[in-house]
């Protein structure tokens, strides 16, 4: 009968004897693994195509050399070797690139052993020329020879390792050789070969983790105003006349904010007053009404062939349409009289409301998934099903941090166990452990804490957080504004501000977001707060695009190059990539992002420099210093490059004079010229 560990441990307790010894470490001990998540309570996470960094921890004692493998298998079972190699010298760090190709359940662990012929090279190369031990070292190493195979490169070895009219350097010699050492790579001569723990990623469609979104209010597109003051909304019918200017400007998923009936009681007017007007619409993140909840279409919009229509649009202008997920409903929500206890009610029998003190929302009950989770549970599933049904592929939900964690946990799992193209966004700002718990648990991307990082110093701690520290589970999306943040940095930066602010959002990371009016320098704010005055969320707002563009008061253009440059260059569509680099001036934010050749269709390498002044009421020159080596050249070269934006050529090096126009030209995006090396 097997006895398992516990149960010795449970003899020796009852007898008084030592404590059964379980061994936690290998003989060659493999530590800090990477990428997993805290805790491993759920597996890291990659999208497909993505290039990741594989990394641990390993040593040995003594002064004996080690080599480290990464063992990937893919979801079919097939296994792949990838040597990795040293990290900074004194860590025992050791790193590998892999690109995980495929969508589905990857595994992976490390193995380490004992890397003789290279110990047996070391000392060799120490010791034969100070003619020590001379004939003893070449024993050791024709007996490592032995193991090695009879292929002509050892048979050469082994011959020259004997001869001894050779000198002894001469003999040496031989052992570099570079045949035999491909030979000895490919089948290293090993010993104490230790695996390490197995681990998880689990790869997502692309979409997951590369995207550029484009957000706008269906009924506000073909919205008109009438003589009396009513109005006439929008329509699917409508909206779907604003995908081409859409697509055609680069991005290629337009995300709706609720398009459900909006509730009457306590509906908000203009700004956020509680004074609202027969005309005005509500904010539909109020939802539910008299024509339905979650699973109903405002009869404003149009019907549920309509809205299928809509989303046919879309996909023939290579559009993915994302909806939103709100789970909260207005006090004339279908779900307050059939099920009251999913609602919490006070001491006088009223159902609260959302409050987040001193602000109130009297408009929107929150859900109470305590009362009866299983049944919000089926219900939440239900609705998210249905809208699947008729197309949709992504998800941004609203508050998912006033939710609990298990539920999300569940829901995504549920729902990828089925659909697992679909993508879930979460609309969360708030304490780092609970953003980071929500992107653990499932959600494929993550709105961030970008649009309040503005100076250098706090872009750069930005970066390394999304491009290093948080990135085995957490995929920020770049939105640069949206209906409630309108940031005081674009209050009063002016265009220089909007266009710096869109381009550091393409280049930092994969995914990036837009909130229609951007591209219009709506930058007036209501007295007071973060949010556009004349809010949308509360009325209709048709906006002349086509007529701001042809005046030239229209970002669109500029947004369109952003997007264009990120389709041509494949290093943008990575989020690990990213390196910092430095300047003079504490205004001038200096990055790259490389992708080597190995991993791009082309084959050839991908290196883009972003050089960006991030104060958008200077001029600014100073002196830019690169780590050339950490896109792909070597110390000491000069290399052509060709800003993308203004079609501008310079010869760069390690140290290069820049000259920053906030009002003219306050980006470069760089695009390393790699043939032109030298």
């Amino acid at each position: 009968m097997a006895i398992d560990e516990s149960t010795i441990a449970a003899a020796h307790a009852s007898t008084g004897a030592a404590p059964h010894f379980t061994a936690r470490i290998g003989r060659i001990p493999i530590r800090d693994v990477t990428p997993v998540q805290p805790e491993e309570r759920w597996p890291a996470k990659a999208f497909a195509g993505e290039v990741v960094p594989f990394g641990a921890t390993v040593f040995r004692e003594g002064h004996a050399l080690i080599g480290v493998t990464l063992l990937l298998v893919d979801p079919d079972g097939g296994e792949t070797r990838h040597r990795m190699s040293p990290g900074a010298p004194g860590t025992d760090r050791w790193e590998v690139l892999a690109q995980l190709d495929r969508v589905g359940s990857w595994r992976f662990r490390v193995q380490a052993y004992g890397d003789d012929w290279a110990s047996w090279l070391h000392d060799a190369d120490i010791k034969v020329p100070l003619l020590q031990d001379v004939e003893l070292v070449f024993a050791e190493g024709l007996e490592l020879l032995g193991r090695a195979g009879t292929s002509k490169p050892v048979k050469d070895a082994v011959a020259a390792l004997s001869d001894e009219t050779l000198t002894p350097d001469g003999r040496l010699a031989a052992a570099h050789d570079p045949k035999l050492t491909a030979s000895i790579l490919a089948r290293p001569l090993a010993s104490l070969e230790t695996l390490g723990e197995q681990h998880t990623i689990r790869v997502e469609r692309e979409r997951a983790g590369v995207g550029s979104w484009y957000e706008f209010f269906p009924r506000s597109i073909g919205a008109k105003k009438n003589a009396d003051g009513s109005w006439k909304s929008g329509t699917f019918k409508s909206a779907a006349t604003r995908l081409p200017a859409v697509a055609a400007m680069g991005f290629d998923v337009v995300y709706l904010p609720p398009i459900h009936p909006i509730g009457t009681s306590f509906r908000k007017g203009p700004n956020n007053t509680l004074d609202a007007g027969p005309n005005d619409p509500g904010s539909p993140w109020a939802i539910g009404g008299a024509a339905g909840g979650h699973d109903a279409i405002h009869p404003d919009l149009g019907t549920e062939a309509d809205f299928k229509a809509f989303v046919r649009a879309a996909g023939r202008n290579g559009l993915e349409v994302a909806i939103d997920l709100a789970l909260q409903c207005s006090p004339d929500h279908p779900w307050v009289k059939q099920h009251p206890e999913w609602f919490t009610t006070r001491p006088d029998g009223s159902i609260a409301y959302a409050e987040n003190p001193p602000k109130k929302y009297q408009d929107i009950y929150p859900l109470n998934f305590d009362n009866d989770p299983i049944g919000i549970r089926e219900e939440v599933l239900r609705v998210v099903r249905y809208w699947i049904g008729l197309g949709v592929t992504i998800f941004r939900v609203d508050n998912p941090h006033t939710k609990p964690l298990d539920f999300w946990e569940w829901l995504i799992w549920e729902v990828n166990s089925t659909n697992p193209e679909v993508v879930f966004l979460a609309e969360a700002f708030t304490r780092p452990a609970l953003m980071q718990a929500l992107a653990g648990a499932g959600f494929q991307q993550s709105y961030s804490y970008f649009t309040w990082r503005n100076t250098k110093a706090e872009l750069e701690e930005f970066l390394v957080q999304i491009s290093d520290d948080w990135s085995a589970f957490y995929r920020p999306n770049l939105f640069v504004n949206t209906p409630d943040i309108l940031t005081e940095y674009l209050q009063f930066g002016g265009i220089p501000a909007y266009k710096i602010r869109a381009t550091l959002a393409a280049t930092a990371a994969p995914i990036w977001g837009v909130y229609s009016g951007f591209e219009l320098f709506e930058d007036v704010a209501r007295p007071g707060s973060e949010e556009n005055v004349d809010n949308e969320k509360y009325e209709y707002r048709p906006r002349d695009f086509a007529k701001a563009e042809k005046l030239g008061r229209s970002l669109a253009p500029y947004l369109t190059d952003l997007n264009r440059i990120r389709a041509e260059h494949p290093a943008l569509r990575q989020l690990r990539n990213l390196d910092l680099h430095w300047s003079d001036d504490d205004s001038i934010l200096v990055y790259s992002k490389f992708l080597d050749g190995q991993f791009a269709s082309s084959g050839e390498p991908d290196g883009l420099l972003i050089v960006a002044n991030v104060d958008p009421h200077s001029v600014r020159e100073t002196m830019v210093h690169l780590d050339v080596t950490r896109f792909g050249l070597a110390v000491g070269d000069t290399f052509d490059v060709v800003d993308l934006l203004s079609g501008q050529r310079f010869t760069w090096g390690e140290h290069n004079y820049v000259r920053l126009d906030a009002f003219n030209q306050p980006v470069h995006i760089l695009s390393v010229q790699y043939g032109k090396a030298k």
